[in-house]
């Protein structure tokens, strides 16, 4: 069987701010959540804003794919909050690869490429 295997990048998602802003998200500076594959972790006890995080979702597997360095989504890193009165951000990092397996991710075969 051919190498079915393939890399995605750890992401951790954390609020910055500029200091002593107020934010209306309900955020402090500091939370995060991190991403490992397909599963999202938030620390005991911590949340997020639904609106915060639907601002940041669309962005996530994308940044989790290995890019070329001249791709804005390798250098670009921080996303505004959606409410326009609040200066809080979420900094994607990526933090490590892991492997996958394709055939231990999906039910459909790859092709042979015979």
């Amino acid at each position: 069987m051919a190498d079915d295997s393939f890399e995605l990048w750890d992401l951790r998602v954390e609020v910055v701010a500029p200091e002593g802003a107020k934010l209306w998200c309900g955020a402090v500076v500091g939370d995060h959540f991190t991403l490992e594959g397909e599963m999202l972790r938030l620390p005991p006890g911590q949340g997020i804003s639904i609106y915060s995080l639907a601002s940041v979702l669309p962005l996530l597997a994308a940044k989790q794919r290995v890019t070329n360095a001249n791709d804005w989504m390798s250098t670009d890193a921080d996303i505004a909050c959606p409410d326009p009165n609040c200066p809080s951000r979420l900094r994607i990092m990526r933090t490590g690869k892991r492997v996958f397996r394709h055939a231990e991710t999906t039910a459909v075969p790859l092709e042979s490429k015979e």
